[in-house]
């Protein structure tokens, strides 16, 4: 079986694969990101969930389950990504990136704003937000809980503590845009809306799904643009080929759905070749425009 560290350092997929093309792409700095977000805005509660809720009451208990595992994920992940995010906004470098950055926390509140209200309104779920998220923790694997809970809070804390700790920084930023967003998050929004357009389910979840996956390519944008910049300094474009090495087998792990054989699984009717070759291929596009070569990476995991 191909390793997702193999799939990471593989050739490109895209529609680019010259390496040189890809480190000199052009990529939008912090001021254009803030920028983008002010003409991207949207508004979470203005959603009509009306057909979602008829979806929800007309599905066989056996896709319920199915899809109860992919919408946690995705709710507790923007709950623990929200309130981990602070050290980050704290580490600004410049007027511009403390202007973006505030407004990706306010993007993350949004999102998990989305889902409460999903949760509450189309499944039912009576009670607080905090009542909703420990309702949604029991469908999460330990890989899951190992990262957000673990991980993130861990290396979040460090800028908080210390906000000019630039390898901190860097550390989040690889976990958080390159891992979380980049690999995680934007590989599920795309396979759960590709199913729900096919099966014609959930129109609601489907247009917030899409409104949040354009901005999390902003965040990403962000996250690409700045560890491009760190990888000018030796050091650091080593530390970020190290932080991805640790994290790959980790971010593997969070993939597989909970109770699954992870050597043999699928996500509604997706493969696991189709959803790592797809998380892990758009990783390394993104590590090539950072300056990051397959090399590196092997040599960081060994």
């Amino acid at each position: 079986m191909t390793s997702l560290l193999d799939l990471t350092t593989q050739g490109d997929v895209g529609t680019i694969s010259d390496e040189s093309r890809l480190s000199s792409v052009k990529l939008m700095e912090p001021q254009e990101l803030y920028e983008l977000w002010e003409r991207q805005n949207w508004q979470s509660h203005t959603i009509d969930l009306s057909q979602d809720k008829r979806d929800w009451a007309e599905m066989d208990e056996g896709l319920r389950s199915r899809l109860a595992w992919n919408l946690s994920s995705f709710f507790v992940g923007e709950e623990r990504v929200t309130t981990k995010f602070s050290g980050l906004v704290m580490a600004y470098e410049s007027q511009s990136e403390e202007a973006f950055l505030t407004t990706q926390q306010v993007d993350e509140a949004r999102h998990a704003q989305h889902f409460n209200r999903f949760y509450d309104q189309v499944l039912g779920i009576d009670g607080s937000f905090e009542d909703r998220l420990t309702r949604a923790r029991r469908d999460l694997n330990a890989a899951f809980i190992e990262m957000f809970d673990g991980v993130l809070v861990e290396w979040g804390q460090r800028l908080v503590e210390d906000p000019r700790d630039i390898e901190a920084k860097v550390d989040f930023v690889t976990l958080y845009h390159m891992i979380v967003e980049g690999t995680l998050a934007l590989t599920g929004q795309w396979f759960l809306t590709d199913y729900m357009e096919r099966h014609q389910i959930l129109p609601g979840w489907v247009q917030g799904f899409k409104l949040i996956s354009q901005d999390e390519h902003r965040h990403v944008a962000y996250g690409t643009w700045f560890l491009r910049e760190k990888a000018k300094d030796e050091a650091l474009r080593r530390r970020i080929s190290e932080r991805v090495a640790e994290l790959i087998p980790l971010a593997a792990a969070v993939l597989v759905p909970t109770g699954a054989d992870p050597n043999d699984y699928t996500i509604l009717d997706y493969t696991m070749e189709e959803t790592n070759a797809f998380a892990f291929n758009a990783l390394n596009r993104r590590l090539k425009v950072i300056g990051i070569d397959a090399a590196s990476l092997a040599a960081a995991a060994a």
